[in-house]
């Protein structure tokens, strides 16, 4: 009896194939736990599009737009992508989706064209937009002020490719060397992770007096024992110390108070001017970068067609991961979510091709907007799994 319980179970969980996940105005496939787009036109070329779900809940978010830059018709035209990984949950990565290219949008307006300063601004509203959702949400909810997300984002215009990151996802440029006829892989996105040894450092001098500020738990360094990433949207229990207390869980809140936040929202940004022999951008939250290198990654791309490119690396990172727990890529795929993050992350991968004829137009062509946002598994509410604990 107990077998054909669970048989039932199994049954209810189990995605279906032909469910769609949300996607803005134009729509991805769905196959189980994988959502894509294989081929999309953006302003500066094409792209392709793809998301594996692992978590009871997708944590990652993710968007392509195309088109106006800013609230007005006149532009600049260009394309931006953003990655968002959450954790402990997906309420910051969905807040990002829906909001950071809106303050862009209003920002570029303001100054009437692209620039770090406006990418800063965009950035520094989202924040401050969460924060605010979180202080309504306390009282009712306490948990949700330890929920974070990554945030990388590209923003191509008028030739040039502006790169802002906070935490550990990746942007990675194929770059063709003509001599040669290779494809070299160049990581453009600065990372924040406390695995790294110059972002530990980084944060010891930020915090001089906190000597416990990195701590190595499981073998694993964290910081204050907590979390690996030192920027995030988010995360306002190591931000705003009046969040980091009761009735929040014991595990997230320090025995010490502190004075000044302890993780930043403020975002590493570099400039690039796109040139001719640019091929492609890989865009992809930090679950595809534990199975696959920047070169393999790019490798991958070059020597297939640009259809259904962000669909083969995250196929070929599922065969890494199921490679790696000794069991078959087709036995993996059968695993449910929830279970599937035992066995490797959500996974989000964008890649954006460039055109150098489309690159080196003026901002000012008009064009088509387009926006797509990654699904997950869309589910009736009936059948959600229990939401786990932010972790």
């Amino acid at each position: 009896m107990l077998s054909g319980l669970m048989n039932f179970l199994r049954a209810c969980f189990r995605p279906r194939s032909d469910w769609r996940g949300h996607s803005g105005s134009d729509s991805g496939r769905q196959d189980g736990l994988l959502w894509y787009k294989d081929t999309g036109q953006h302003f500066n070329g094409d792209f392709s599009m793809a998301v594996v779900q692992a978590n009871n809940l997708l944590e990652d978010q993710s968007q392509i737009e195309s088109g106006s830059l800013s609230t007005h018709d006149s532009g600049p035209y260009g394309t931006f992508v953003g990655i968002y990984d959450g954790h402990g949950g997906p309420e910051t990565s969905r807040y990002i989706n829906e909001h950071l290219f809106q303050h862009l949008k209003r920002f570029t307006s303001e100054q009437q064209f692209m620039s770090v300063e406006v990418i800063k601004k965009a950035f520094q509203a989202t924040e401050e937009g969460f924060l605010s959702i979180v202080t309504k949400k306390w009282p009712m909810n306490p948990q949700i002020a330890a929920v974070g997300s990554c945030c990388l984002v590209g923003v191509i215009c008028n030739g040039t490719l502006y790169i802002s990151n906070l935490g550990d996802s990746r942007a990675v440029l194929g770059r063709l060397v003509k001599s040669t006829g290779e494809v070299l892989a160049i990581q453009l996105s600065a990372e924040h992770n406390v695995a790294i040894e110059s972002v530990r450092q980084e944060m010891k001098s930020l915090h001089p007096d906190d000597s416990k500020i990195v701590v190595l738990k499981h073998n694993v360094w964290r910081v204050k024992g907590l979390i690996q990433i030192s920027r995030s949207i988010g995360d306002v229990y190591l931000k705003k110390p009046e969040f980091n207390r009761e009735p929040l869980f014991a595990k997230f809140r320090l025995r010490e108070p502190f004075q000044k936040p302890i993780l930043s929202a403020e975002p590493s940004i570099t400039v690039h001017q796109l040139q001719p022999h640019d091929q492609f951008l890989i865009f992809a939250s930090d679950g595809l970068w534990e199975h696959l290198s920047n070169q393999e990654a790019v490798d991958i791309v070059q020597n297939h067609p640009h259809s259904g490119s962000a669909r083969r690396l995250v196929k070929v990172a599922l065969q890494e991961a199921a490679k790696k727990r000794e069991m078959r890529y087709s036995d993996l795929k059968k695993i449910d979510r929830g279970v599937r993050r035992h066995f490797h992350d959500d996974i989000t991968v964008i890649v954006v091709f460039l055109d150098s004829n489309l690159v080196s137009r003026a901002s000012s062509v008009r064009s088509i907007n387009l926006s797509v946002k990654g699904g997950g598994v869309t589910f009736p509410s009936s059948t959600l799994a229990p939401r786990t604990t932010p972790a």
